[in-house]
């Protein structure tokens, strides 16, 4: 019989970036690619940069998808662990594109908003008119094969969006097959685990979901898209006809 070796698995620490408010108070949508995070997500990233430090965490490389959200949520986290690593871009992890919400016809937003994230995602199902889920997997994954296929690092963080993070998520679930689990919760500022060996395959999902302020998630019963639709709704209360 043979000696065995216990494999060498990399960690990968995937975060949702911290608390964003997406429409001003006159109800227009702010730019997705400059929304800074709000009080809630600054208080997000804190704490999860002291529960990174609370656990020693090291990371040998930080990537973020470019857009401010992702960089000042890594950029507190940082702060909190007391290391100054100069965050990598990839802008493949960008959050999956919507259209605009103007020419979704009224009678079509609800489903647009609630559908979107719903189940096991096919394909072709476009996100508020824009990108497809097939073409979010298109650039996302062959970025994550890059990150495996480098061998410089040990641990590192990623900080992205909830669309994005649901797809390396599946992606891992289903031990690399190409699918989307739409109803993977990902809360803003939340922490997920995962270990990485050398074979596709090779996936551990660890930690799930893990969110420093709120581990439990006591007080949360609705989804990120019904969250969001009902924001929409508030500043836009003439689309319900309200």
């Amino acid at each position: 019989m043979s000696e065995f070796r216990m494999p060498r698995r990399r960690r990968i620490f995937l975060m949702r970036h911290g608390d964003v408010t997406y429409f001003d108070d006159s109800g227009r949508a702010i730019d997705p690619d400059t929304v800074p995070l709000n009080k809630d997500g600054r208080a997000q990233a804190i704490a999860a940069g002291r529960a990174f430090a609370s656990q020693a965490a090291h990371f040998d490389r930080v990537i973020v998808s470019g857009l401010r959200r992702t960089v000042e949520t890594a950029q507190l986290v940082l702060a909190e662990t007391g290391q100054h690593i100069d965050l990598d871009i990839e802008p493949a992890w960008q959050e999956i594109r919507g259209g605009r919400l103007a020419t979704i016809p009224p009678d079509e937003l609800e489903s647009a908003f609630l559908r979107a994230f719903d189940g096991i995602v096919a394909e072709d199902v476009r996100f508020l008119g824009g990108e497809t889920i097939g073409e979010l997997l298109d650039r996302v994954l062959p970025a994550l094969a890059a990150l495996r296929a480098d061998p410089s690092w040990d641990t590192v963080l990623l900080v992205l969006h909830g669309g994005v993070n649901r797809a390396i998520l599946s992606h891992a679930i289903t031990a690399g097959a190409r699918t989307f689990f739409g109803h993977l919760a990902q809360a803003t500022g939340c922490i997920n685990a995962l270990d990485v060996g050398a074979a596709n395959g090779d996936w551990v999902l660890r930690t799930l979901n893990y969110s420093p302020p709120s581990p439990l998630h006591r007080d949360v019963r609705n989804t990120t898209m019904e969250m969001l639709y009902a924001q929409f709704l508030r500043y836009r209360p003439d689309v319900d006809g309200s």
